[in-house]
């Protein structure tokens, strides 16, 4: 049970994450982490949140601890994700299709899900097939990554069959040349790049930890690591979700519900013009908290809330 004075009450109530990390138990399950574990200013034991190797050891005993993932590794300056955030997109997503289900979260691996931009660390399919059974597509348009998640996939025998990496052979494209002919998503989900240059994106990193450390810093600090097509693409977070948008219309009837995460509150006027433009059935928005940090998952369907009954009916 949760102390309820150490409860993180932002996070989805059923997230593994809204407690202190136990240090203790992390350890046990990942010994590489303990060397990593300092004492803090407030005298509880913690990481260096700033040392990139500290965090891929913490993600590494998160993994094995709460999802039972015995081998997960990425090469050095890919993105190491905070897993709190992931599994409260995952979480959001399972209440979202439980919404078309007569409240029950559709469980198994008959639900498919699509994880455009997989990254090389599969963080979302691991967590998504972990909680709730599901099966992935995990797409990346970098190669390395692609061979990274296949591994990572490949060295666990819970996710071996439940979890499908392809490569996305042209950058410009999300759903043409990963979705098969006659193949059927339930949801797709997409954490965009946020930054339009590497310029801005370092400005940003820098603006983050200098607030942060409460100093003015001048050199990026990549903690969480990232490659470009992970951290920035041209025209940002605003024109890579607009480019889906439109896209997603030739899979209309294919795929249940579309979502992404959406940084930048300040796009979202334009996000939902395009969804009105293009004429979804369907669009909603959900809040996302962790910390001091604020985000939002906006969905869209074209589905008619007939053919969404009849969807469930025949998938779920």
């Amino acid at each position: 049970m949760l102390n309820k004075n150490t409860i993180k009450t932002g996070m989805h109530h059923r997230s593994k994450h809204r407690g202190r990390y136990d240090f203790e138990k992390l350890t046990l399950s990942c010994p590489g982490l303990k060397k990593y574990v300092l004492v803090n200013k407030y005298g509880n034991e913690s990481i260096d949140f700033f040392n990139p190797e500290a965090v891929s050891k913490l993600n590494k005993a998160l993994l094995k601890y709460f999802y039972g993932i015995d081998n997960w590794g990425i090469p050095q300056n890919y993105l190491t994700p905070p897993i709190p955030g992931r599994a409260d997109y995952i979480h959001n997503i399972a209440d979202l299709l439980a919404n078309s289900n007569s409240g029950v979260i559709p469980k198994g691996n008959k639900i498919k899900c699509l994880d455009i931009g997989v990254g090389a660390n599969c963080i979302y399919p691991i967590i998504g097939n972990s909680e709730y059974g599901w099966s992935f597509i995990g797409s990346d348009i970098d190669t390395i990554s692609v061979k990274t998640a296949s591994q990572i996939v490949e060295s666990n025998i819970k996710l071996k069959g439940n979890i499908d990496i392809r490569v996305q052979p042209n950058t410009n494209d999300f759903f043409i040349g990963v979705v098969k002919k006659d193949e059927f998503i339930d949801v797709s989900i997409c954490n965009p790049p946020f930054h339009s240059s590497l310029e801005e994106a370092n400005a940003g990193n820098m603006r983050k930890i200098s607030n942060l450390k409460k100093k003015q810093i001048s050199k990026p600090m990549l903690n969480f690591g990232g490659k470009h097509n992970e951290l920035w693409c041209e025209g940002g977070e605003k024109r890579f979700i607009k480019d889906m948008i439109t896209q997603s219309i030739q899979f209309a009837s294919s795929c249940f519900w579309f979502t992404t995460l959406v940084s930048k509150e300040s796009h979202l006027k334009s996000i939902y013009s395009l969804l009105q433009k293009v004429d979804v059935a369907d669009v909603t928005t959900i809040p996302m908290s962790q910390g001091n940090k604020t985000s939002r998952i906006v969905a869209w369907t074209f589905l008619s809330t007939k053919e969404k009954k009849k969807w469930a009916n025949s998938r779920w």
